[in-house]
């Protein structure tokens, strides 16, 4: 029988969320004994076994929660008044997210957007930068990120978005600046910022507000003008500001 570590190391290889659930303690008569192992994906797929059964099943449950916070939990179990399962022993589970890079979307691949998917490519991001300008990705390496040349709505109607998505916006035009941060807003995401002047950001929380989609409270969350203030005027000092930002975020708990 593989390993199922072998499994995990796998997922983690292809950057492919996943939850290890780990049988850590056992008393009384249970399905399985410490040790036992079983990893949850995202789709609601097993692979390996905690005992099957109620105990099973609460646990995928509580894994899928696991993998949306990012946040290693432990869960105990007494399998009769708990679970309403006939063996009625005691077990503990412990149940961890896989390690895996945070995907990192950049709306926008002009000179900024540019600059800072290079930098950020060795900072511990799952690079994606999406642009619909034809011949935009033609100086870009295709080995360090995803290039998606896609209308934005379209990308994100169908991309993955987890409570450890960061998402930065600066396309060629304020219109699909707003159009893309209208639409993201409510997405699971750990950082969302937009670039911006004053003036600029003012409006799109007017707009925001106006048209019910936020509130003022919720707006605040986001990062715009986006980045640490500091004094910067090149593509590659402001992409400095912005790729600040994100490592305090994601090394932020």
């Amino acid at each position: 029988m593989r390993d199922i570590l072998l499994d995990a190391a796998e997922l983690i290889s292809q950057n492919k969320p996943a939850a290890m659930c780990t049988v850590v303690e056992t008393a009384g008569s249970s399905p399985r004994k410490s040790g036992s192992r079983m990893l949850v994906l995202p789709d609601q797929r097993i692979i390996g076994t905690i005992g099957g059964g109620a105990v099973e099943l609460e646990t995928m449950k509580k894994a899928m929660e696991v993998m949306k916070t990012g946040i290693p939990m432990l869960y105990t179990y007494n399998l009769k008044t708990d679970l309403q399962m006939a063996c009625g022993g005691d077990m503990k589970v412990y149940i961890e997210p896989l390690i895996t890079k945070p995907n990192l979307y950049i709306f926008g691949a002009g000179h900024i957007g540019k600059a800072l998917s290079f930098m950020a490519a060795n900072i511990g991001f799952q690079i994606t930068i999406i642009d619909e300008r034809i011949g935009i990705f033609d100086d870009y390496s295709k080995h360090q990120f995803t290039l998606c040349n896609d209308n934005f709505t379209d990308f994100i109607s169908r991309a993955d978005f987890t409570y450890e998505t960061f998402i930065v916006i600066m396309t060629h035009e304020h219109r699909y600046d707003y159009e893309v941060l209208s639409k993201v807003c409510k997405k699971p995401h750990k950082y969302l910022g937009m670039i911006g002047s004053k003036t600029k950001v003012k409006k799109a929380k007017d707009d925001l507000v106006e048209s019910n989609i936020l509130t003022n409270d919720e707006i605040d969350k986001i990062d715009m003008p986006i980045g640490v203030p500091i004094n910067c005027e090149t593509p590659q000092e402001i992409a400095v500001s912005i790729l600040a930002k994100l490592i305090d975020v994601k090394n932020s708990n």
